[in-house]
C-alpha cells in the first residue's frame, strides 16, 4: 500500500471537475470587489484556502464514498476490483484517510478568518456531503445531491472572496445552479453502468429504477437548463461580456457530442468506454473552458 493507492482510491485526477468552478467563483467575487474600491479584498491565503479546502473535501467525501459503498461495490463487477472490496486498502485506514482529510477541510477554513462563515459552516457542509453517499439506498434524487455538493464549490468561493449574505447576489447562485444542474447530468449518464446491479440490489438510481432511457431524458433536460442559465450569467455580472457566451456556446457544442457518443441506439446497452470518455474528458473540458473563458473576459 502506498501513496498511489489512496490517490487511485479517490481518483484524484477527477478534482479538475469542481476545482475550476471554485476557482471561477472566487475570481468573479475578487472582480466585483475591485470595482467597489476595495471594501472587499482578495488575499493570497484566500486562493490557498480555496484549493486546498476543495482537495481535502473532496478526498474526504471520496473516501467515505469509496467506505459507505464497500458492499455494493463488492457485490458489482464493475467496481470489485476497488480498493477495499479488494483488499488493497481496509476499511479502517480508509476511515482514517477520511478523517484526516475532513480534519484539513475544516482546518484549511481558518486560513479566510476574520470570515468566519466558512469556518461555521464547514461541519454542516462535510455531514451534508457525507450524506450523499447513503442517498442512493432511499431515494432517487442522489443524483442532484452530488450536484447540489458541487454547487457549493462556487457558491463557497465566492463567499470567501466576498462575505455578504443579505442580500444574496444572484450571479453566485445562477453559477452555483448551473453547476448543480451540469453535474446531475453527468452523474446520470455515468449510473447509467450500472443500471442492471443497481435495478437487483434495489438501489435508487434513476437508471436502475426507471431506466436507461429516462436517465438520458433526464440528462439531455439538466444540460439544457445548466446551459441557459451559464448564458444567463452575464446578464447579472457586469463584467462578462460576450467573451463567456462564446465559451458558453463551446460547451452547449461539447455537451451535444458527449450525449451523441455516450447515448446507447435502441436495444444496445451502454458503451463502458464511450461513457467514460464523455464523463472523464469532455466534463473536465467543460470546467476547465469555462474557467479559462472567464479570466479572460475579466481581463479584457
Amino acid at each position: 500500500m502506498s501513496g498511489y493507492d489512496y490517490l487511485g482510491l479517490v481518483r484524484f485526477s477527477h478534482t479538475l471537475f469542481a476545482m475550476p468552478f471554485a476557482l471561477l467563483g472566487g475570481l468573479m467575487a475578487f472582480g466585483l470587489n475591485l470595482g467597489d474600491g476595495g471594501i472587499f479584498y482578495f488575499r493570497f491565503f484566500d486562493l490557498v484556502g480555496i484549493l486546498l479546502c476543495m482537495v481535502f473535501m473532496r478526498n474526504a467525501a471520496m473516501g467515505f464514498n469509496r467506505y459507505a459503498d464497500a458492499d455494493i461495490d463488492a457485490c458489482n463487477p464493475r467496481t470489485s476490483g476497488r480498493h477495499i472490496p479488494s483488499g488493497v486498502i481496509s476499511a479502517r485506514n480508509v476511515l482514517i484517510f477520511v478523517f484526516i482529510n475532513s480534519f484539513g477541510f475544516v482546518a484549511a477554513t481558518f486560513l479566510f478568518l476574520p470570515n468566519i462563515i466558512p469556518l461555521i459552516f464547514s461541519v454542516p457542509l462535510l455531514l451534508f456531503v457525507f450524506g450523499y453517499s447513503y442517498a442512493k439506498r432511499w431515494t432517487v434524487s442522489a443524483h442532484l445531491w452530488l450536484g447540489v455538493v458541487l454547487m457549493c464549490a462556487p457558491v463557497g468561493a465566492w463567499v470567501v472572496v466576498r462575505p455578504v449574505f443579505v442580500p444574496f447576489p444572484v450571479t453566485p447562485l445562477l453559477l452555483g445552479v448551473a453547476v448543480m444542474f451540469w453535474a446531475t447530468g453527468f452523474d446520470l449518464i455515468y449510473a447509467c453502468q450500472d443500471a442492471g446491479v443497481d435495478a437487483e440490489q434495489g438501489l435508487y438510481s434513476v437508471p436502475g429504477k426507471y431506466g436507461i432511457g429516462a436517465a438520458f431524458l433526464i440528462s439531455r433536460v439538466c444540460h439544457i437548463i445548466s446551459v441557459i442559465l451559464f448564458v444567463l450569467i452575464p446578464l447579472f455580472y457586469p463584467l462578462f461580456s460576450y467573451i463567456f457566451v462564446v465559451g458558453v456556446l463551446i460547451v452547449t457544442i461539447i455537451l451535444i457530442v458527449e450525449h451523441i457518443i455516450a447515448t446507447p441506439r435502441k436495444g444496445e446497452k451502454p458503451n463502458l468506454t464511450k461513457i467514460n470518455i464523455a464523463f472523464f474528458q469532455m466534463n473536465a473540458s467543460i470546467s476547465i473552458g469555462l474557467l479559462l473563458v472567464g479570466i479572460l473576459d475579466l481581463i479584457f
